[in-house]
């Protein structure tokens, strides 16, 4: 099974998520105006109702992308290992996916306790890389080790999902064990993992430019046709940052230039969200099918577990979990 077969035959999963996060959107974007609006009429201080609004919306939107899309997600990526270590997938794919992230992790809590603890992982290497840069160079090491480290934060996206991966193929040992193993496999194995890198960042670029520069033009041609609104919420900064006895960036205080940035924005929120659903997915199959080859190949050793002792305290500290 190629990976483009595997791509579509899990695309459902992404199709979810995409109502999902476009649900979450309008309901952030339908709570910021209505607080805006609300607030100007009744106090008029519509950027504080504005915020009211922001707050809000984010917490419901954490909660359904959290709690919903993000087991979508898990369910995908379970489906996606499959895909490409046994090279076959059952016709319901999505309960299939649903099924085995209920069997493997039994409550969302765990599922989230995993995840986190993989990022934490990485994460804490990604600063250890840093460090590595400015012993070596000073502070131009330390610019060199900010790059680095900035690229890993790519990297590690993809990594916690190979991680996650790992875990749903190893089944029958115990999740925190998996992560462990998975942690270890992108260092033993580095070399040839970071071929599958430069996609990464190609796509990322390329996505960017067109789907955020197509999404920017729509909504440059729809918030241009609401001149009034722009120049309301311009007066409002104008008006707060006054009150604070400070002055609002340029963009802030011109109307016109107010609506480029709501678009550039717009486009870029739109692109963040088509980018993670429909295009990072074909990436990541590539990805895992090499991470998932090399741990099949090399199964890390209780052994190989020390190595990562002195990287991450995280990694430690689960380590210690195991003994």
């Amino acid at each position: 099974m190629d990976n483009m077969t595997v791509y579509k035959r899990t695309l459902g999963f992404s199709l979810r998520r995409f109502g999902w996060d476009i649900l979450s959107v309008l309901i952030l974007g339908a709570l910021c105006l209505g607080g805006f609006l609300i607030a100007d009429k009744a106090t008029d201080k519509g950027l504080i109702g504005l915020a009211i609004g922001l707050v809000v919306g984010i917490i419901i939107l954490v909660i359904l992308l959290r709690w919903i899309s993000y087991k979508y997600k898990a369910g995908q990526i379970a489906m996606m290992t499959r895909g490409v270590t046994e090279g076959t997938l059952p016709d319901d794919v999505i309960g299939e996916g649903k099924k085995i992230v209920r069997e493997r992790f039994k409550t969302v809590a765990a599922l989230f306790a995993v995840t986190g603890i993989i990022k934490g992982i990485f994460r804490e290497i990604g600063r250890g890389i840093t460090k590595v840069g400015e012993a070596i160079g000073g502070e131009k090491g330390s610019t060199v080790g900010s790059a680095i480290s900035a690229v890993i934060d790519v990297i590690v996206a993809y990594l916690c999902d190979c991680c996650l991966g790992w875990v749903f193929y190893r089944k029958d040992i115990k999740p925190a064990k998996a992560t462990c193993e998975g942690a270890v496999l992108f260092f033993k194995h580095w070399k040839t993992l970071a071929k599958n890198m430069a996609r990464v960042f190609v796509f990322a670029l390329v996505s960017l430019i067109l789907v955020g520069g197509v999404f920017f033009g729509i909504a440059f041609l729809i918030y241009s046709r609401f001149p009034a609104f722009f120049e309301m919420l311009s007066k409002e900064f104008i008006e707060a940052s006054a009150r604070n006895d400070t002055q609002a960036a340029e963009f802030l205080r011109d109307p016109k230039m107010l609506v480029i940035a709501a678009a550039a924005l717009t486009g870029v929120i739109i692109w963040a969200i088509v980018h993670s659903v429909f295009i990072r997915p074909f990436v990541l199959v590539g990805v895992l099918r090499n991470y998932m080859a090399s741990g099949i190949s090399d199964i890390p050793e209780e052994s190989s577990f020390a190595a990562l002792d002195g990287k991450s305290k995280k990694f430690k500290k689960l380590h210690a979990e195991l003994a």
